[in-house]
């Protein structure tokens, strides 16, 4: 048996306080605090170089301002009367121009001589070796009781160096302090870079937050107007596109509406007139009611098909019309003569009296067999509907460029009104002249989404035999006959 466990008030407040599927807090680290860390980051490593640069270049060019300051002194000794050894016993530095110099006289045995013992600078090789004929020393560093010292050594003459030694202090001094201020300054340059970072972050981003409240507005109101622009960069190409995502969603719900207003509409007239039909053939079976005559019970019941029949079309164009995002089609090479003479076998079959007259070409173009068939086949009803009886229906396809063909289908009608003629490829359009005709008013609707899915177009205008000349242009290329053996 399974034992239940003591209620955890707890760890069920905080179930209900956050909810089972809480996400973690993702506004703890903001792309705001990323952007001024990392232009923080970025101002440490460029401070680090630069003071680690400088600091080098500074302490390079003081030893070798010293050293050539040395070097300079020593050969103004070696040059003049007072290297002899017994004037050095008694020469004081500052005779050279510095009170804080270390002078000794060096031979090449390894003996050195200096005024007295406190004023003996570090000796070692090098300075035997130069004075033994070497080449000049540049310059070392040298401890003399835990005193930095800069050393230089210059010939003498034959068998002798004279080596000038001075203390870093003041130099190790001026180095220390700059070593100190710079990672100060850096400091302070690293904070203002972090300040500046997260500053501009804020006003860059401003676009973005304005975008994301948008973006939020939209999906708990619905609300689709679009967003202020400012300025012309980037970020505000960002807010006209996104204004331009909200006018094709606009646009995308507006014509959702209108084809459930436009279909509810159509919908409705066949539906009352079916269900007024059947009412009335179901009245005529019950007991107590005089019988229907048997004309009026057959024309009753076509009446029902034919009603049931405009209820299967109008459903098949409305599914075909909510497919308004260009749905995945299947695409190979066709021959668009083949889809045209199927198109007219179909409409020959219930097309009466009426004559057609057909001038092919010969044309190949990548696209959806099905759904050219279906407009080719709307054209040609459409004219046949306005054709009068023994009239005749001219398809012609007439390439107009290389690229280019246009199948243009006119009928022998009383034509298209002009202030009719913009709304001929319209939804649910019908004229005035066309409400007592059958139809639904979404076959050339039809056949323009089919001219647009193939990158296409569609017109309607005036035929020369004076009814309506509907044309829908194609790319593809022409194919040249075969010649005959």
């Amino acid at each position: 048996m399974t034992q239940l466990l003591p209620p955890d008030e707890e760890r069920a407040e905080r179930w209900w306080r956050r909810g089972p599927a809480a996400e973690p807090d993702r506004e703890r680290f903001t792309l705001r605090a990323r952007i001024g860390v990392l232009a923080a980051l970025v101002a440490a490593a460029m401070v680090l170089l630069v003071s680690a640069a400088a600091f080098l270049v500074v302490r390079q060019n003081l030893t070798s301002s010293l050293d050539e300051t040395l070097r300079q002194r020593a050969y103004a000794a070696a040059q003049s009367d007072l290297i002899d050894p017994r004037l050095l016993a008694a020469l004081p530095p500052d005779v050279l121009g510095a009170a804080d110099l270390h002078i000794a006289l060096v031979y090449s045995s390894g003996v050195a001589t200096s005024a007295d013992e406190s004023s003996r600078p570090p000796l070692g090789e090098p300075e035997i070796e130069v004075a033994q004929g070497g080449p000049t020393q540049p310059g070392r560093t040298a401890e003399l009781d835990g005193v930095p010292y800069r050393i230089v050594a210059v010939r003498a003459g034959d068998g002798r160096a004279l080596v000038l030694a001075q203390r870093l202090d003041t130099m190790t001094r001026v180095v220390t302090r700059m070593g100190t201020a710079l990672p100060i300054v850096g400091l302070g340059g690293v904070v203002l870079a972090a300040l500046a970072g997260v500053a501009v972050a804020r006003t860059g981003l401003r676009p973005v937050l304005r975008l994301t409240a948008a973006t939020e507005r939209v999906a708990k109101t619905g609300d689709l107007r679009p967003i202020p622009i400012s300025g012309s960069d980037e970020l505000a190409r960002l807010t006209q596109s996104f204004n331009t995502m909200l006018g094709a969603l606009a646009a995308s719900r507006e014509q959702q509406r209108r084809l459930v207003a436009d279909a509810g509409h159509e919908l409705r007239t066949p539906l009352t007139s079916l269900r007024t039909n059947l009412e009335l053939l179901a009245s005529a079976d019950r007991p107590d009611t005089p019988d229907l005559p048997a004309q009026d019970r057959t024309e009753l019941l076509d009446d029902v098909r034919a009603q049931v029949e405009e209820l299967s079309h109008l459903v098949g164009d409305l599914v075909e019309l909510a497919r308004d995002d260009a749905p995945t089609m299947t695409s190979e090479a066709l021959e668009l003569t083949e889809i045209v003479d199927r198109a007219l076998d179909r409409v020959k079959r219930r097309a009466g009296e009426v004559e057609f007259d057909v001038h092919r070409t010969p044309w190949i173009l990548d696209g959806d067999a099905s759904a050219l068939e279906r407009a080719v086949l709307n054209l040609l009803d459409n004219a046949v509907k306005w054709s009068p009886p023994g009239g005749t229906v001219r398809l012609s396809m007439v390439p107009i460029s290389p690229e280019w063909l246009v199948i243009e289908v006119a009928d022998a009608g009383e034509g298209i009104a002009a202030e009719d003629l913009p709304h001929v490829f319209d939804r649910f359009y019908r004229a005035d002249t066309s409400r007592t005709m059958p139809g639904s008013g979404l076959g050339l609707s039809i056949v323009a989404q089919a001219a647009a899915r193939h990158g296409g177009e569609v017109r309607a205008g005036r035929a020369p035999e004076g009814g309506a000349l509907l044309s829908m242009a194609l790319p593809g290329r022409y194919v040249a006959e075969p010649e005959s053996p």
